[in-house]
Parts: C-alpha cells; sequence; structure tokens
C-alpha cells in the first residue's frame, strides 16, 4: 500500500452523526479486502491454470509477477493523482478499472491475455489502493481513527486466513465447468456493488497544494525494473541469452539515471517522486534495504510452495489451501501481539526474533521435506509453517512504523509510501528469481514418475535460500532504531496520510 506526499488536506469538518461515512469506510475497506484476497488467492489456482491453458514456467512467473511489477510502479503515481485531482474520483476510477481487468483475467483465452490483464489489474489496484486510508483520513475525525485502523486490521487478518482457501475451494468446486477463472470473476458483483454505492456515499476530497506528476521517474522505475525481471524470467527458457545480461547490467545505469534526475528534480521545482533525502537517515536506508529482502522472500515462497504441494506431491488444491491455515492463524495472532505488546516494551529485538523464528521454522520445513519426502503429511507441516508465521506476524505488522520512526515528521508519508513500493518490488524480484532458485535446478524433460521428486528437492533448495535472506534481513536490522516510537495508524493529518499498513502476503 501507499500514500500521498504529505500535504495539507482539506478537512471536510466530519460530524459524528453523518451515517454517509460509515458506508463509505465499509466501501473502501470491501476494496481493500478484495485486493489483499486478489493477491493470495491467485498462487492457489496457479497450477490449475498452468494444467489447463498450457502455459510455460515463465507465463506462471509473469502472472504473479506482472501483478506486483504494476502495482509497485504505480502506488506513489496513484496516491499523488488522488492529491491532485480527487481521492474519490481516483478510487472509482480504480475499482471500475480492477472489476474490468478482472473480467478480463476470468475470460482470458490465452496466458499471453491472463499476463497482459494481471498487468492491468494490478495497475487499476495502484490507483485504487492508495486512496483507501486518505479518503479516511478525510472522513473521519481524529478521535474516531483509532476503531477505523483496528477495523482495518481485521480485515488483514481476515483476508490473510480467507484468500487462499476462496480461491482452493472455487478451484475445486469447477464452477460452472470455468476451472480457475471463478477466482478473478468473483471480484465482478463485489466491484461493481462498490462502484454504485461508492458514487453515492463516498465524499470526494483532496489536496490543494498537491505537487506535480513526476513522470520522468515514473518511467524511469518501470524501464529500470523490466530490464531486470525480464531477463531473469525468460533468461532458463531461453538459455540465458547476451542480451538477457546486458539488460540487467543496463538496470544498474538506469537507476544510476533516476537517482541523478530526482536530485535535478528535488532541486528544480521540490517535487520528486522518490525523496532522496530520506536517505541520509540511516535507519530508513537500512528500512528500505529490510523491506526489499522481505518482498523477495514472500515472492519466493509462496509460488514455490504451491507448485510443491499441488505439482510436486499431486495434492488437490482445497488440501493445499487447508494447509496453509496455521500460517496464516500464526501471522494474525503474532502480528497483533508485536504491535500492542511486545515492540512497545523490546522494540528491534522484537523484528529480530521474529527474522530468526522465520528462519528457524523455513530450516524445519526443510527437515521435514527431507526426512519425509513425497509422502509428508498436511498435519506435519502445521509445526513449520505455524514456526514461520508466528515470525513473520512479528515482522510484518510494526516493520513500517518501525522504519519511519526517525523520518521527519514531514517527510513521513512519502517514506511509507516509498517503503510500501520496494516491498512490492522485492516481491516482483522474488518472483523473477523463481526462474533462477526453483525452475533453475529441474531438467526440462522430466518423466511423469521424475515430476515429484524433481519438484521436492528444487521446493529444498528454494528453501535455503529462503533461510539465508531471513537470516540477512536479521543482521540490516541492527540499523534499526532500538526502542522506535510507533505512530501505529497513519500521519498526523496536518501532513496528509501515512501508506496503509497491510501486509502483502504474496502476489
Amino acid at each position: 500500500m501507499t500514500s500521498t506526499e504529505p500535504t495539507s488536506s482539506e478537512p471536510l469538518k466530519p460530524t459524528a452523526g453523518d451515517r454517509r461515512r460509515w458506508f463509505a469506510l465499509a466501501i473502501v475497506m470491501t476494496a481493500a479486502f478484495m485486493d489483499l484476497v486478489d493477491v493470495t488467492i491467485v498462487n492457489i489456482a496457479i497450477p490449475s491454470i498452468q494444467e489447463n491453458e498450457g502455459a510455460s514456467d515463465s507465463q506462471i512467473q509473469w502472472i504473479t509477477a506482472g501483478y506486483a511489477l504494476a502495482f509497485a510502479a504505480g502506488l506513489i503515481t496513484g496516491g499523488r493523482l488522488g492529491d491532485i485531482h480527487g481521492r474519490k474520483r481516483l478510487f472509482l476510477i480504480g475499482i471500475g478499472g480492477f472489476t474490468v481487468a478482472s473480467a478480463l483475467c476470468g475470460f482470458a483465452a490465452n496466458p499471453e491475455m491472463l499476463v497482459a490483464s494481471r498487468i492491468l489489474q494490478g495497475a487499476m489496484a495502484a490507483l485504487m489502493v492508495p486512496q483507501v486510508l486518505s479518503i479516511v483520513h478525510a472522513t473521519f475525525p481524529a478521535h474516531e481513527r483509532g476503531k477505523v485502523f483496528g477495523l482495518f486490521g481485521a480485515v488483514v487478518g481476515l483476508g490473510a486466513v480467507s484468500g487462499p482457501l476462496l480461491g482452493a475451494l472455487l478451484t475445486e468446486w469447477n464452477l460452472f465447468g470455468l476451472e480457475w477463472r471463478p477466482i478473478f470473476l468473483i471480484n465482478l458483483p463485489v466491484g461493481i456493488a462498490g462502484l454504485i454505492l461508492g458514487i453515492r456515499f463516498i465524499t470526494e476530497s483532496k489536496a490543494p497544494k498537491a505537487l506535480k506528476l513526476d513522470l520522468v521517474g515514473v518511467a524511469l522505475v518501470v524501464v529500470a525494473l523490466l530490464m531486470l525481471l525480464y531477463p531473469l524470467t525468460r533468461g532458463r527458457e531461453l538459455d540465458w541469452p547476451l542480451w538477457g545480461y546486458l539488460s540487467m547490467a543496463g538496470s544498474l545505469v538506469v537507476f544510476a539515471a533516476l537517482v541523478a534526475y530526482e536530485r535535478r528534480k528535488a532541486a528544480r521545482d521540490g517535487s520528486p517522486l522518490i525523496e532522496l533525502s530520506l536517505f541520509k537517515v540511516k535507519s530508513f536506508a537500512a528500512g528500505i534495504a529490510v523491506q526489499t529482502a522481505f518482498g523477495v522472500v514472500l515472492g519466493i515462497f509462496f509460488l514455490v510452495w504451491t507448485l510443491y504441494l499441488q505439482v510436486g506431491l499431486g495434492w488437490r488444491p482445497l488440501r493445499a489451501g487447508l494447509t496453509g491455515v496455521p500460517f496464516s492463524i500464526a501471522v494474525s495472532l503474532a502480528a497483533g501481539l508485536s504491535v500492542q505488546q511486545l515492540v512497545p516494551r523490546f522494540g528491534r529485538k522484537v523484528l529480530q526474533a521474529g527474522a530468526l523464528v522465520m528462519a528457524v521454522g523455513v530450516l524445519l520445513y526443510l527437515w521435514e521435506a527431507e526426512r519425509y519426502g513425497l509422502g509428508i503429511a498436511s498435519w506435519q507441516m502445521a509445526l513449520p509453517l505455524a514456526v514461520m508465521g508466528a515470525g513473520m506476524g512479528l515482522i510484518i505488522a510494526p516493520l513500517t512504523d518501525v522504519i519511519l520512526s526517525e523520518v521527519p515528521r514531514e517527510h513521513s508519508g512519502s517514506a511509507s509510501g516509498l517503503l510500501n513500493t520496494v516491498q512490492q518490488m522485492g516481491n516482483a524480484l522474488g518472483l523473477g528469481l523463481v526462474s533462477v532458485v526453483f525452475f533453475g535446478v529441474i531438467d526440462d524433460n522430466l518423466r511423469p514418475t521424475q515430476v515429484g521428486p524433481a519438484f521436492a528437492d528444487a521446493f529444498q533448495y528454494a528453501l535455503v535460500w529462503v533461510a539465508a535472506l531471513m537470516t540477512a534481513i536479521f543482521l540490516l536490522m541492527f540499523a534499526l532504531p532500538k526502542r522506535p516510537a510507533l505512530r501505529g495508524g497513519g500521519a498526523d493529518p496536518e501532513h496528509g496520510t501515512e501508506a496503509e499498513k497491510k501486509p502483502e502476503f504474496a502476489s
């Protein structure tokens, strides 16, 4: 999720007796829930899509990575457009476009159309999602926002648990013979209702002094990411051609050009896409690395885990979805405990403990996968998944606030938006790396009897990478503040909105 650049929001002077704001809240919360579920619902259906549509490994990666890339590239832009043109207007455009893109995904005639539709869906989510907390801040008085943010936490927990299960059920039921397609088509009635009700109940707001949109900065970010991710995703399939290495090296040049341009942009008119002065704050610079690495972990694990369960072990989608329930429950419980009790008392140590606990869970999973082989049962996975979920919960809920705790208040919106953007970019990078750490160790010409063992071995290899990344994250966290002052739920209304604290479990 993201936020807008800190600006002076136009107060709407909401009154306690105005019931319309609660209808508006229900609408934007439903949209946030729809986005979160859509992120988690797709992974469980990936093997079904591959089997029924004949999608290649790289296309499977792009079905998830394309959404994450478009979402990441558009987050800050979407928030800025809401400030300039009106948050209600951008929210309605976003939810309408998201609904249309969902229909295109559901009726995709081939894998190429599905990938393109997923990229459009991610772009529309980037217009819709940043407006959610901006609308809350503009609609609710300060004394009611605590209750509102509590409701958002419940929505996050519900989405984390229900997404994989809903995806499994819709795929398993094969409604009207549509196979995997209902996972996208279910968004249609929800999106249409949100659009109609949003027109009636959401009140328009915008920032009268919004900064200009940095289109060149947006273009440079997208080009750099494509130059890095496209060769990573297609490299194995194309036998790692020379142009792929040149493209990945060239992405570093484009990133350098982005930094130089943003520095000049800030000096010229004070409206860069990325506020480079933020990197002078040591804890924020380290936090960017932590958030990116954490996004890579999520991108790698959830995709290879789904392929391992359904292709390697041959499990049905519903069994795979139910197997993940201990993970989702542990995330929700640990997240609440972390924010409310542990971090205020123990500070940074809680996040570092979370990184180590998650690494232990990964290693425990690796040990069990190796010990039990293809005969492993769902109940045997429950412990490592619960340990991993607990570790993630300790990290994911307070992470953004901890990283932002030493950032100047006037830059909290920009910093939070950037953090959430790099997590999505890390997610897309992780999905691209799946071709190296998972498909890269699988032979292209497997006999049917070799598929299960090959996928199981590749899963174990990927887990080693995940454990190594979690160890690196633990070390990077030493640069975070020891006793952060959590801001809990958003920037001061005088300084705009802070990013929505919604964990993105996968894309």
